[in-house]
């Protein structure tokens, strides 16, 4: 249940001041909203001044404007990782640490009371997360925005939405499972968007754990330029604490909860593997940073200062990537890592930002990122809440308060703003206003994931992000009728929500169909449907989505006549479909190639529309037909009986009777499917991989146990965890994700088509 507390109070400034010599770790808060005077070591003493207007009137005739400050002290943060790698478990004790929450519940805790990201009953029940989560906290005077994403990869557009508004980002990666197949999917995604990282190697209390293995791994399958900048001091059950390189001291975690951090120096027999990592790292971040390597090569002595400042430098124009490490279970590692977080990871106005400006046939303009500018927001992600629909703003320009006029560049709707508030996973805290580089969110206004809003002054449109396309169909009906109403308004909320939830009707058998990324997606829809709307719903077998392509040139020539009294229909069609070159961006391509007016230039979008309506199913199997590319050559009209309507049904006949010349083909969803099992198993495994039509790509061995890598047919792969358990006495784990639609072999492609002349035989 959303909890509503008092209005924030004004605004603070943080004024810091950092004294040079005084550089080391700082040990954590004890947790209280407000950080300890202890807790900012690593930032110098620092001083707090509530600014009046009088103050606020003084800093503006300074040369700095009044923002300044509060943007510098400001960090938009992403933790994203491979499930299981420890990704809530690290945001519960980022929460603890900096007195945003009093006590630290386990995701699949004894107490029943869970995480306090994981909100939904159903994430405490299965211990994964589902919705990402955003929620705020302060550490040494600076604000820290998280969103805490899931690692399942059905639910990969929750990871894409916070990656695409975020500034920087924490890729967590396990240390005894190492970089895994969720963990470079996620990598790809910080990459598409450019977004500055840190990696932290958690679970260093784990049976297995080896940190060097990761980083290497990171190194080769990431190709990630990266050196650690710190060194465990023991590892599984010895784990006690870390050295940090760059200030060359030795932090041990003590108390209950590891909230008092001791600084000693460096133990003597670590001395020389820590003299050594210190150089790799200097070595490391010498080869992108200019400065530091001048000095690396004269060898300069390099003071911690230097190395910090080149680090900073080099992560934040992605050069390279900082690997920090511990183990967030057992309380060890979080508050340096928090440390870096501000230290390393770039403040909303070192970020660019790009905007296509709408009034300049989408020019790209880059947007200052300060609150002095027009205001500039984009909708990330929406939710329906008991009060209404909530929409997810990453403000990238001006000013946003409440009761302001708004609007939705998208629709070209006027909103006013009828409350604003900061997130807490589900609790909420009124605002009065917000600024550039905050992440918020807004009750009451209608609109879709994706859509840009401005005050009104510029046409700018965010662009938008990457959404995959559905890979899995269900058919679902609600069992009683009286339940329909409630049934359509979940799917309407569930469709709004998840741009990769689709939801459509069978044209032939009248069923719901809903599609989404997995089996495990779908099934926490129908789970919620029942839960939230109380709808008990039937589910049928589930459904790949197959697609049909044509393989070779086909000509087309169609002349659609008919005369029934009165006016009649008239619409000549001549042309060629063909198949779209590989890698095309599109699926559909239509080319009016005719010279001279033998079709009126008015009948064409028809024609297209009949084009497009055709492939919508093709007819070997009846699935939409895509990479296909109709050109139209020539044709014929009468001067009275041509219409829009005869030349939109002569497009359709024209492509249905040329598609089997084409020469079509189905395609399938292949997956990327990883496995890892004991080795014992491997030649079990592997063949049932074989008898599933799958092809292995790749065998490595960690440990003891196989990794195993390979495309699968998504249509063999149903029920597959139960078969993988039972071939490894419970012991095999897997993980999937869509990689492609490639052609069936043939005797699949003559099934399916037998299949569906008999269901429709039978109707």
């Amino acid at each position: 249940m959303a909890r509503f507390t008092r209005p924030s109070t004004p605004r603070l400034l943080y004024t810091l001041y950092t004294s040079p010599s005084k550089t080391v770790p700082s040990p954590s808060p004890s947790p209280s909203p407000s950080p300890s005077p202890a807790s900012s070591l690593l930032l110098g003493s620092f001083h707090l001044r509530q600014f009046s207007s009088g103050n606020l009137a003084r800093a503006k005739e300074d040369k700095e404007p009044w923002w300044k400050d509060s943007m510098d002290k400001l960090r938009n943060i992403g933790i994203s990782a491979h499930i299981d790698s420890g990704k809530t478990t690290l945001t519960e004790r980022v929460l603890f640490y900096t007195g945003k929450i009093h006590e630290i519940h386990e995701v699949r805790g004894r107490d029943g009371v869970g995480a306090k990201m994981d909100s939904m009953d159903l994430e405490r029940e299965k211990g994964i997360t589902i919705q990402s989560a955003a929620t705020y906290c302060t550490w040494n005077g600076y604000q820290v925005n998280i969103i805490d994403t899931p690692g399942h990869v059905d639910f990969t557009i929750e990871v894409e939405r916070a990656l695409r508004v975020l500034d920087g980002a924490i890729l967590v990666l396990c240390s005894v499972g190492g970089v895994q197949s969720q963990s470079i999917t996620v990598d790809r995604q910080m990459r598409r968007y450019e977004v500055p990282r840190l990696a932290f190697i958690n679970k260093l209390d784990r049976m297995g754990a080896d940190p060097w293995k990761v980083l290497n791994q990171a190194r080769a399958k990431l190709r990630h330029h990266s050196a650690a900048m710190q060194v465990p001091i023991g590892l599984e059950e010895d784990f006690k604490g870390l050295v940090d390189l760059v200030q060359m001291k030795a932090l041990y975690f003590h108390g209950s909860s590891g909230e008092k951090i001791v600084i000693e120096e460096v133990p003597a027999d670590m001395e020389a593997l820590v003299t050594e990592k210190r150089r790799e790292l200097i070595e490391v971040v010498s080869e992108v940073d200019d400065k530091l390597a001048e000095a690396f090569l004269a060898d300069e002595p390099i003071s911690s200062t230097d190395l910090e400042e080149a680090v900073r430098r080099a992560t934040i124009a992605q050069k390279f990537i900082p690997v920090f490490m511990g183990s967030a279970f057992k309380n060890k590692g979080v508050q340096p890592l928090l440390n870096a977080v501000l230290s390393y990871l770039p403040c909303p106005i070192e970020v660019s930002n790009y905007a296509l400006d709408q009034t300049k046939n989408e020019e790209k303009v880059a947007l200052g990122g300060t609150p002095d500018g027009p205001l500039v927001a984009l909708a990330f992600k929406l939710e329906e809440g008991r009060f209404g629909q909530l929409t997810y703003l990453r403000i990238y320009e001006g000013v946003i308060r409440k009761g302001d006029f708004i609007f939705n560049i998208n629709t070209g709707k006027k909103i006013k703003v009828p409350r604003l508030v900061r997130m807490h996973s589900d609790e909420m805290e009124d605002i009065q206003e917000a600024h550039a580089g905050q992440i918020v969110a807004v009750f009451g206004v209608d609109c879709a994931s994706g859509d840009t809003f401005t005050d009104g002054s510029v046409k700018y449109t965010m662009t938008s992000m990457n959404v995959p396309e559905p890979v899995m169909s269900l058919a679902v009906q609600p069992v009683s009728k009286d339940s329909g109403g409630q049934f359509s308004k979940a799917l309407n909320r569930f469709q709004r929500e998840d741009p990769t939830f689709r939801v459509g009707l069978d044209p032939e058998s009248g069923q719901t169909i809903i599609s989404g990324m997995g089996e495990l997606h779908l099934d926490i829809y129908v789970e919620r449907i029942r839960r939230e709307y109380k709808v008990d719903a039937t589910v049928g077998k589930p459904r790949v989505n197959f697609r049909e392509t044509v393989t070779q040139r086909a000509e087309f020539d169609y002349l659609h006549k008919k005369q029934s009294g009165g006016q009649g229909q008239y619409g000549r069609v001549c042309g060629y479909v063909e198949p779209l070159p590989a890698g095309s961006p599109t699926k559909f391509e239509f080319e009016n190639m005719i010279v001279g007016q033998a079709i009126p230039s008015n009948f064409i979008p028809a024609i297209e529309k009949g084009f497009k309506e055709a492939a919508n199913s093709g007819s070997l199997i009846g699935h939409p037909v895509e990479h296909v590319r109709v050109v139209l050559t020539d044709g014929a009209a009468h001067a009275v009986d041509s219409s829009e309507l005869a030349f939109k049904l002569a497009a359709i006949y024209a492509f249905r009777k040329c598609y089997t010349a084409a020469k079509p083909v189905i395609l399938e969803p292949v997956m990327l499917v990883e496995l890892k099992v004991p080795m014992e198993f491997q030649g079990t495994v592997a063949g049932d991989i074989n008898k599933r039509k799958g092809v292995i790509i790749g065998n490595d061995q960690e440990g003891d146990d196989s990794v195993i890598t390979a495309h699968v047919p998504l249509n063999n792969m149903f029920g597959y965890s139960t078969a993988l358990r039972s071939m490894t006495q419970g012991k095999g784990e897997f993980t999937m994700e869509y990689k492609e639609h490639s052609p069936v072999s043939h005797d699949v492609q003559t099934q399916l088509i037998n299949n569906y002349k008999g269901t429709h035989a039978a109707e």
